[in-house]
């Protein structure tokens, strides 16, 4: 039997903040501010970003990959539709990734806000195909703590 060619993977990453969740909501939902944590990067020139907040809508950014990366100039599109979203609850977000115009994932992302005693907890669960020429789950859940921390950033600086 041959072996597959798509690697499936889920990972769950915790975040904690002393915010109440309309605040961290506030992060997703203004795409300037989704922009500071999603795109914002000095190691990547970010080409495109454009974010339509609804169930539906369209999230859409294009980086041209840095100097350190494997593929340097490369471009590297992430474009996903908003599948649910409860205003300070839940966001879920279904996306493909392609690198120099080849797809190399397909994923869900659920971003669950509870609310605490000292604040909000996030959830996040991904949910990914993995095609291939990919880069696999593991950068993908490194590559999601970076951006989850520069959001807790935000967040925490008050620019949310």
């Amino acid at each position: 039997m041959a072996e597959p060619k798509v690697v499936h993977n889920t990972f769950v990453l915790e975040r904690k903040f002393e915010q109440p969740a309309k605040v961290v909501f506030e992060a997703f939902s203004d795409p300037e501010k989704a922009l500071r944590w999603y795109a914002a990067d000095r190691s990547n020139e970010v080409t495109e970003f454009a974010q339509d907040f609804s169930e539906g809508g369209l999230q859409r950014m294009v980086y041209k990959m840095g100097p350190q990366t494997p593929f340097p100039g490369t471009p590297l599109e992430n474009e996903g539709r908003f599948q649910e979203i409860v205003p300070n609850e839940r966001v879920v977000i279904a996306s493909t990734m392609k690198i120099g115009g080849h797809r190399i994932s397909v994923t869900q992302s659920t971003f669950e806000l509870l609310p605490t005693a000292e604040g909000t907890e996030l959830i996040f669960t991904h949910q990914g195909a993995f095609l291939p020429g990919s880069d696999g789950p593991k950068m993908r859940e490194d590559g999601w703590n970076t951006l989850l921390d520069r959001l807790t950033a935000v967040v925490t600086a008050g620019e949310a």
